[in-house]
This record gives structure tokens, C-alpha cells and sequence, in this order.
């Protein structure tokens, strides 16, 4: 497999190079390059088309928000691991919703952020710790949106497969490797899943999997 290319954004230059150090120890990852704020971030992964950005939420000038927002509509492509001291749950939501994939504190052990790069760019969902309890917990809450037994059980097995094997991170090449069927039909299937779910993003499909049951997030102990 490919080296995942990493754009570093923080408008700290210690913590840039920290990351850069810590990066360089697993030959998988590679970074492509570094940005200071907001407006830098959106320049340099328009230029470099990096697989994941590594997104701090404050910075001088356009936020980390603001970018992300800019990234995902400039390039699609491009993951957003959000990477940040803040501890909140409105942020992680905020983000989520602009169309981060993840979300990992700053005191998290390296080998934390490197398995949450691994799973963003195979177009898993990241949330760390207590961060994800927080965030699965109002998912769960009243005012969620779920649906009922009977759309679920209007799925295939091959689609409720395709499902859980989405919802875990897989790939749409991934899963037609462990299915024996072709990419399109695998878009197919995924297609037909967010029609009959009302589903219209992998954040939802991941929150969706994980009120019924299908994959698990382990809260840190």
C-alpha cells in the first residue's frame, strides 16, 4: 500500500515538529507538508493533495473550522483528523458535521495518532476516548434521528454485510477483496443502503451501526 501523505496544521511550530519527529518513525506515513493557520491549510492541501490533514481547532486568522469546511469542498478526497487540547463535545460535533473523520487529543499516546491517520485515510471514523462516549452518547440521546427495525430488516444480507464492513472503515475496494465482488457493485450496494436508511453520509452510517449494535467504540479506560 501507498505511504499515507500527512499535512500537519497548528500555528505551533514545536508541536509541527513534534508530530513531524513522531511521524517519521512508522514508514508508512509521510509528511507532505505543514501549515500555520487556517488559510495555509486550505493552500497547501489544495497543492499537495495530501490523504489526511492533521487539523488543529485554533489558529490565527481562519480557523480550523473554517478550513476544514474549504478542504472538504475544495478536495473531497482529503480527510480531516482533527487533532487539538480541546476537550469538547460541541466541537467534535461541529467538525463531524463540517466533515472532519476523527478526532484525537493532544495528550494522546503516539500510537493512538498513528492508528486514527491508518483508519481516517481507509475512510473509517476516529473518535478518541472519552471524546467518543460523549459523542455516541447524544447520538443515542432523544433527539436523534434513528431508524426503525423495519428499514433495517429491509436490507439483504449482502447489503447488512456491506454495512458493518463500511461502517468499520473499510474501503469500497476492501470490501469487494473480502466479498469476491467488484467495486461497482459494492457502490451499488452502498448506495441502495443510505436510500433504504435515509442515510446521506458515513457519519451517520457509522452512528447508525453503532445504535444497533453492529461495530463497537471502546471507551478509553
Amino acid at each position: 500500500m501507498d505511504k499515507v501523505r500527512v499535512l500537519i496544521a497548528d500555528d505551533h511550530t514545536i508541536v509541527r515538529e513534534g508530530v513531524r519527529a513522531l511521524l517519521a518513525l512508522y514508514p508508512d506515513i509521510e509528511v507532505v507538508g505543514e501549515a500555520a493557520d487556517g488559510k495555509e491549510a486550505i493552500d497547501r492541501a489544495v497543492e499537495l493533495r495530501p490523504d489526511v490533514v492533521l487539523m488543529d481547532i485554533a489558529m490565527p486568522g481562519l480557523g480550523g473550522l473554517e478550513a476544514t469546511l474549504e478542504i472538504r469542498k475544495s478536495c473531497p478526497d482529503v480527510k480531516i483528523l482533527v487533532l487539538t487540547q480541546h476537550e469538547n463535545r460541541e466541537y467534535v460535533q461541529r467538525f463531524l458535521k463540517a466533515g472532519a473523520s476523527g478526532y484525537v487529543l493532544k495528550k494522546a499516546a503516539g500510537t493512538e495518532l498513528v492508528s486514527a491517520i491508518r483508519m481516517v485515510r481507509q475512510g473509517g471514523i476516529y473518535l478518541q476516548g472519552p471524546v467518543a462516549s460523549s459523542v455516541i452518547g447524544e447520538s443515542l440521546g432523544p433527539g436523534s434521528v434513528e431508524a426503525g427495525p423495519a428499514d433495517y430488516d429491509s436490507l439483504s444480507d449482502r447489503e447488512k454485510q456491506v454495512l458493518k464492513l463500511l461502517a468499520e472503515g473499510q474501503s469500497n475496494k476492501e470490501i469487494a477483496d473480502l466479498l469476491c465482488l467488484s467495486i461497482k457493485t459494492v457502490m451499488a450496494h452502498r448506495a441502495n443502503i443510505m436510500e433504504k436508511l435515509g442515510i446521506h453520509n458515513r457519519v451517520e452510517l457509522v452512528k447508525y451501526a453503532i445504535r444497533r449494535g453492529l461495530i463497537q467504540v471502546q471507551p478509553e479506560v
